[in-house]
């Protein structure tokens, strides 16, 4: 292996450059489909040249700081699960709560995740609501799943026993006062979670 200087690579440095390649940011997995042995991938682990973000990922140490460490972790080892509840309200500015875990939905009937760091809150949803209202947004230069503003909305109508009707009421306050409302897309989703009559009264009277 060659670099760009055209001298030869040692095992470290390419691997180094194969994680700038990659956008700084790898699963174990990953790294090694692309030819790392894990015994480099420990080393520049221990030698500061790679951050463990969570058990399996990996990211450039010479980075900037991640801003949302928690859902880039889950992204990165939940890839087919979709960011939601309270953790989708969050990002979106829709509570004035803190989550103590990444809120994450995944398909029905799918093994659950299981992640040493950071805790998550993991919710099964049928392939309807699974499916609908996913958006994919740039996080830390990272692309992650989350449900958009009204999708999530709606899903907290659908949990509201677990999350608190205050949490409900208060995220469709802030919504209303962003001023951008689509109160068909609300009642599109609670149809997708069935909730489309539990939601109208309190749309009614909120929006």
């Amino acid at each position: 292996m060659k670099g760009s200087n055209g001298k030869p690579e040692t095992d470290r440095e390419w691997a180094l450059r194969m994680f700038r390649e990659q956008g700084g940011l790898l699963r174990t997995g990953e790294a090694l489909r692309l030819g790392m042995h894990p015994r480099t991938l420990y080393a520049l682990r221990d030698c500061g040249a790679l951050e463990q973000v969570t058990r399996g990922v990996y990211r450039l140490a010479e980075l900037a700081p991640l801003g949302s460490p928690d859902l880039v972790a889950v992204a990165k080892r939940v890839p087919e699960g979709v960011i939601c509840l309270i953790s989708a309200l969050a990002f979106h500015e829709l509570t004035t709560q803190i989550p103590h875990a990444v809120y994450v939905a995944v398909r029905k009937g799918r093994a659950l995740p299981r992640l040493d760091y950071p805790p998550v809150e993991v919710f099964q949803f049928r392939e309807a609501a699974f499916s609908a209202g996913v958006e994919e947004h740039l996080v830390d230069g990272e692309g992650v799943r989350i449900y958009g503003p009204e999708k999530t909305i709606a899903d907290c109508f659908k949990f509201r026993n677990r999350m608190g009707l205050d949490v409900v009421l208060e995220a469709v306050r802030l919504y209303r006062l962003r001023g951008r409302t689509d109160v068909q897309a609300l009642l599109q989703y609670g149809r997708i979670c069935r909730v489309e009559r539990v939601m109208r009264p309190y749309l009614e009277a909120l929006l």
